[in-house]
């Protein structure tokens, strides 16, 4: 059996930011509900009060509440 390769179908954009609001980021992958791990730089991010994340189908989110500067 051939593996097919999940990819993405709309990557993730650059998105401006408020200090101390939520922001979404979003991504759309070619398989449903494939596993997805959000990183900043080497750390995995992990679902807590700050981090948020979402997975419905292919679409893939990401919310950081309280948003700051060390969050870019």
């Amino acid at each position: 059996v051939l593996a097919v390769p999940v990819l993405f179908k709309q990557a993730l954009e650059n998105t401006e930011m408020e200090e101390g609001k939520s922001v979404s980021l979003r991504c759309e992958l070619t398989k449903t509900d494939a596993t997805v791990v959000w990183k900043k730089g080497e750390a995995t991010l992990q679902a807590s009060a700050k981090y948020e994340m979402k997975q419905k189908g292919t679409v893939a989110e990401l919310v950081i509440h309280n948003a700051e500067p060390e969050d870019a």
